[in-house]
């Protein structure tokens, strides 16, 4: 057996609660007098940490009056409000587990993804409430619906005990689903302990206090939004102000109104942000750090993020199925983090580099493999997914190419993203942070299209900002890039097609670019 060449965490390992979710978030004891919970980022009404408490304790018994109990599954499909974390956090205390869903999702899609997680409750939210009967008619799923009822002031009811025998690493609390690093989505099964250990380690590395006010922005649906947002924020005693979509007015009037000192950020709203005129117009005195995730964060923008706010953005990096994160730049250390990196190794985290080609070790550059107490427990019903993505000593296989340097990990790009011009790998991410640095790119994504002479070739798909001329701007970037890097096609398009998170769709463009090559 070949050498395991294994990179250790700089920090301290810590020890990891053996606790419930819904207890490490909620149940630890906040002062009565302390700034609300949650507030509506529409509305401005807010709810208090005793009020929470009480609607988990409320929505729970609702839950449990469906048949909701130990091993059950709900499925969740709703905008980012408040009401979105007594649902969430009900379904874990009456013992069941949650399936977000994007709200987005066509009927047929989310269909799918509730029958193939077998959940026996469906909850939406009122704007969602005719594609969800349509769901509950193909899947038999009882519908319910989210409204003001899911967070009123009840009195006072503590948190229902897990029930005998809860075992936190056995008992599933979130089943998000993901494409992961084989194309089809599939639920990933994250135990209660892979989502504590997580929140215990990004929370060793983010010090959030009771006095912290984060946006929740980032849809809760998601994996970032969930855990990284949601519960961290509340497992801290921080105050989370939600909004159900991004739009760059609100957003900075929001700041302004309930004094956000913490932002969760994916590289577009970087973009905007560092970029836009509006800025300017609004009081944002109030941030003092601001985390960048979801796909890599070019180091020329985070510095121009730093120069327009005085505060630095930085960056973590992992996966849904890391429960997510796995690495990230830590406070302390993140005024001489090397630009553009994703940071160190959480604690009690392990990681290697491995070739593609060869599966063997290697020491500094190669697919990154992590291990530890946030890594999933499989993939849902399929064994051969679990398998090619998980080893049997517990290695998760990203799927994600990257690189060392001073301990602190650079993401070069995407395994199944790279394109191979003539034998040469190309990798997208690169292409696509040097054409945002042109004056007049306001967004690009880059992927392979056919090609008669390379095999496959660069094709940028572009949003532009002001006059872009196709073959000019690829003559710009061939002064910029190796021989084999240049872009062979450039498309105008209005936006390029992202996932909620902030992921570049790339499968879309490579439809589109194999189409366009044929006709």
């Amino acid at each position: 057996m070949a050498t395991q060449r294994i990179h250790r965490s700089p920090y301290l390992d810590i020890e990891i609660p053996d606790l419930s979710l819904t207890d490490y978030v909620l149940g630890r004891s906040i002062d009565p007098s302390a700034s609300s919970a949650l507030i509506d980022g529409i509305t401005g009404r807010q709810m208090s940490r005793r009020v929470l408490v009480t609607s988990v304790a409320l929505a729970a018994e609702r839950f449990g009056s469906l048949g909701v109990d130990t091993g059950s599954t709900v499925a969740l499909m709703s905008r980012n409000q408040p009401s979105f974390v007594p649902a969430f956090h009900g379904v874990l205390a009456a013992g069941g587990c949650v399936t977000p869903l994007n709200p987005v999702l066509t009927s047929d899609e989310a269909t799918r993804q509730v029958a193939d997680a077998g959940a026996k409750v469906l909850v939406v939210d009122d704007a969602t409430v005719q594609k969800g009967q349509e769901i509950s008619d193909q899947t038999g799923a009882a519908l319910v619906v989210l409204d003001a009822s899911w967070s009123e002031n009840a009195g006072d009811r503590p948190l229902p005990r897990p029930p005998e025998g809860f075992d936190p690493a056995a008992a599933l609390a979130a089943l998000p689903y993901s494409s992961g690093t084989t194309g089809a989505s599939k639920g990933v099964m994250l135990t209660h302990r892979n989502l504590v250990a997580n929140l215990a380690q990004l929370g060793d590395v983010w010090p959030y206090e009771d006095d912290d006010v984060v946006c929740a922005v980032l849809p809760m649906f998601h994996i970032y939004g969930m855990n990284v947002i949601m519960n961290l924020a509340l497992a801290r005693g921080s105050t989370v102000v939600t909004l159900p979509r991004f739009d760059l007015g609100h957003y900075l009037a929001t700041i302004e109104r309930d004094r956000v000192t913490r932002l969760h950020l994916a590289p577009p709203m970087v973009l905007q942000l560092a970029t836009a005129s509006e800025v300017e117009r609004f009081d944002l005195s109030s941030l003092r750090w601001a985390v960048s995730g979801a796909a890599p964060l070019d180091a020329e923008l985070a510095s121009r993020f730093f120069d327009r706010f005085g505060v630095p953005v930085v960056q973590g990096y992992g996966m849904t199925e890391a429960s997510p994160g796995t690495h990230s730049v830590s406070e302390r250390d993140q005024d001489h983090a090397p630009a553009g990196s994703v940071g160190w190794l959480l604690p009690n985290t392990e990681g290697r580099f491995v070739s593609p080609g060869t599966g063997e070790d290697r020491e500094d550059e190669g697919e990154i493999w992590v291990r530890g107490p946030q890594v999933m427990a499989g993939y849902l019903n399929d064994p051969r997914a679990t398998a090619s993505t998980l080893t049997r000593d517990g290695w998760l296989k990203t799927g994600d190419i990257g690189r060392i340097q001073d301990g602190a990990l650079f993401v070069v790009d995407r395994l199944k993203e790279l394109i191979k011009y003539k034998g040469y790998q190309v990798p997208p991410a690169e292409l696509e942070a040097l054409l945002l640095t042109h004056p007049a790119v306001a967004d690009a994504a880059v992927v392979a299209m056919p090609h008669e002479l390379g095999g496959e070739a660069p094709k940028a798909y572009v949003v532009a900002s002001g006059d872009v001329d196709p073959d000019r701007l690829m003559a710009w970037v061939a002064e910029r890039v190796a021989p084999y890097k240049r872009i062979r096609s450039v498309e105008l398009i209005d936006q390029i097609p992202k996932s909620p998170s902030g992921k570049i769709l790339r499968r879309v463009l490579r439809e589109r670019a194999a189409a366009g090559s044929r006709a």
